[in-house]
């Protein structure tokens, strides 16, 4: 299969060849394309670390979790990702009870055991909990019944429901025994993620060097009012060592946060993130008993209120809200999206590079005035998970 688009680094069309999955050969041009058109930028397939569900479907057991009667099948939300210029994602299992938890990481794993396509499109699976914040506000829309202290042992249970497949954890450092428990993950080569959390900076600090290496969506997740300085938020955007990932959905952050991160963690140390829901995607109004409404933008908010119960927005969105907000070029918006989320989960070697050798993961986009990317066709392992539809011939 012939692959073009146009480097976001140069503006150059180029051609891929790509050959059993992966990336066989770069030419320049854009001749006889089977894929793709020199005028839709040609991208590293966007990675996202961080997926709860959409348009109704869930990875999670229990009704907080799928705010009401969300289907647990796991493909329409690769799917929906897909046309959203997704390639790859990380299936989020979040805080419930032991045994939901076991059963959501359990049913997630046959289905990748089961497909393929799917498996190969799944990277890791992302648990967001429940070893966080008991706290308002840092706890966020998990439920305080379930929030706990880290317990080696059932994450065990987790990893071994998981098929072994759990590659990145977000927890609270505040908990008891959240450093050792820092420690044996870290050892265990699974990426340790800060979030939900409500700290001292020294906390911070401490579990820097336990081992945690990145900030889940930072920013929200806090307390509404904090004191100036110091806090949690600037000691870890302070932290060279904490890759920081972000949620550009429009309603998560204000613009000017937005650019502020990006301008501190700058292009090789930011991951943009969904952290979509399985509300994302709905038709407006209100859902789950009338607990929670979509609104006409997309925002998904407990009922009445102004508080966000979830982010209802795709990739396509947050990329291109990045490349409004903040002073980011084209290229470094992209990296955020595909080589930096690759670094974090340890696949740099063959992922989130245009490069002979990797694999054919692509996403192909145009860039609108206004509104989320338009996606022209999205490649996973060398196989087309979305294809734009041809517009119909003139009549």
């Amino acid at each position: 299969m012939r692959v073009c688009g146009k480097l976001p680094e140069t503006g150059q069309a180029v051609t891929l060849r790509v050959e059993a999955g992966r990336i066989a050969g770069c030419e320049a041009g854009a001749e006889r394309p089977d894929l793709g058109s020199p005028d839709a930028w040609l991208a590293p397939g966007f990675i996202d670390l961080q997926v709860n569900g959409y348009a109704g479907h869930d990875f999670n057991i229990g009704a907080w979790a799928g705010r009401g009667e969300a289907d647990l099948s796991p493909a329409p939300v690769f799917e929906s990702a897909a046309r959203a210029g997704t390639a790859l994602l990380c299936p989020t299992v979040t805080t419930n009870s032991r045994e939901a938890m076991t059963a959501a990481l359990r049913s997630l794993a046959c289905s990748l055991d089961e497909s393929p396509r799917l498996a190969r499109a799944t990277p890791g699976i992302h648990v967001e909990g429940p070893y966080l914040s008991a706290e308002d506000g840092p706890r966020g829309a998990h439920p305080l019944e379930h929030v706990r202290d880290p317990d080696w042992e059932e994450f065990q249970r987790f990893q071994e429901a998981a098929g072994g497949r759990i590659r990145l954890v977000t927890l609270a450092p505040e908990r008891e025994g959240a450093l050792p428990f820092i420690e044996k993950l870290a050892l265990s080569g699974i990426v340790v993620s800060l979030g939900h959390t409500g700290a001292e900076p020294e906390t911070i600090q401490d579990a820097v060097r336990a081992g945690a290496r990145m900030s889940t969506h930072l920013g929200n997740g806090a307390h509404a009012q904090i004191r100036r300085h110091p806090n949690y938020l600037w000691e870890q955007l302070a932290c060279d060592e904490l890759w920081a990932s972000i949620i550009a959905d429009g309603h998560h952050l204000p613009p000017a946060v937005v650019k502020c991160m990006a301008r501190v963690k700058g292009p090789e140390r930011l991951a943009l993130v969904s952290d979509v829901v399985s509300l994302g995607g709905q038709k407006p109004g209100r859902y789950a008993d009338g607990r929670y409404e979509v609104q006409p933008s997309g925002k998904v908010v407990v009922a009445g209120t102004p508080y966000l119960a979830g982010a209802g927005h795709l990739l396509d969105t947050c990329v291109a809200n990045m490349l409004r907000f903040s002073d980011l070029s084209l290229a470094e918006v992209v990296r955020c999206a595909s080589a930096i989320p690759a670094r974090i989960l340890g696949l740099e070697s063959r992922k989130g590079r245009l490069q002979v050798g990797f694999d054919a993961d692509l996403t192909l986009f145009r860039i609108p005035p206004a509104g989320p990317l338009e996606i022209v066709a999205t490649v996973c392992a060398g196989e087309v998970v979305f294809r734009q539809a041809e517009p119909p011939p003139d009549s």
